[in-house]
């Protein structure tokens, strides 16, 4: 169990001052346990992505080091506890949930109130603050609205699952290769988490669902799926203006 006598005060009173539910159940648990297991924060805290957890501790200025324990069925899983405390981030304390909601603003403003992957309308509320970069990368950057961009719930977590199995995520760390990556940038990139792939992220709403629904349906009757058949309809378009 860790010994809340030798961790400084202004260690507890960071980790006191957190309050959002996830990285708070986190940090707690260590406080009480010295470490917490991926089996923990599925079975106990509910939490199916385990890496997103610990990465929302981390964005909170707080150090998590992983190592390897046995679990429950006897295989070695993946345990969160708290790394080398000199490198907590307490400058980034005071006032850090009003810079937020000053870069949220900001960002609205100059690119209006949409998903920056999806490039879809959302309501303000389910738009999520995230590094253009990730911490785990290049750590915190200054805090200007250019270091970040706003996501959905859905594109922020797609963005996490693509970035913890990149290999600048997990050994380079190289800012530059983020920069050119389709997460950081997706109206000019270079690569998709070191990956030669290009995507195109469609969305159809209000009228244009019916539009939808005649492709699936010919989709279906050509036995083709629609990713294909959309892309087949691309190319013809291409070739037939003479662009190929």
């Amino acid at each position: 169990m860790e010994n809340l006598q030798q961790l400084p005060d202004d260690f507890l009173e960071l980790c006191r001052s957190i309050t959002a539910k996830r990285p708070k159940a986190v940090i707690d648990h260590i406080l009480q346990h010295g470490f917490i297991t991926t089996e923990d924060l599925k079975e106990i805290y509910g939490y199916n992505h385990p890496p997103r957890a610990a990465r929302d501790v981390r964005e909170n200025g707080i150090p998590l080091e992983t190592f390897r324990v046995t679990g429950s069925d006897g295989r070695k899983i993946a345990a969160y506890r708290f790394g080398d405390i000199s490198k907590a981030r307490f400058a980034r304390l005071s006032g850090r949930t009003g810079l937020s909601k000053q870069i949220k603003k900001s960002l609205i403003n100059r690119y209006g109130c949409k998903c920056f992957i999806y490039l879809e309308e959302v309501d303000e509320r389910e738009l999520q603050i995230d590094h253009r970069v990730p911490f785990e990368v290049d750590g915190e950057p200054d805090l200007a609205p250019e270091n970040f961009m706003l996501l959905c719930g859905s594109a922020n977590r797609a963005k996490s699952w693509s970035c913890e199995h990149c290999e600048n995520w997990n050994s380079i760390k190289d800012k530059a290769i983020c920069l050119s990556c389709y997460w950081a940038y997706p109206e000019n990139y270079e690569h998709i988490a070191m990956r030669q792939v290009r995507r195109i992220d469609l969305l159809w709403e209000g009228e244009d669902i019916e539009v939808y629904e005649k492709l699936k349906q010919r989709a279906i009757s050509l036995e083709k799926e629609l990713p294909e058949l959309v892309k087949e309809i691309i190319e013809s378009e291409i070739e037939r203006n003479g662009d190929g």
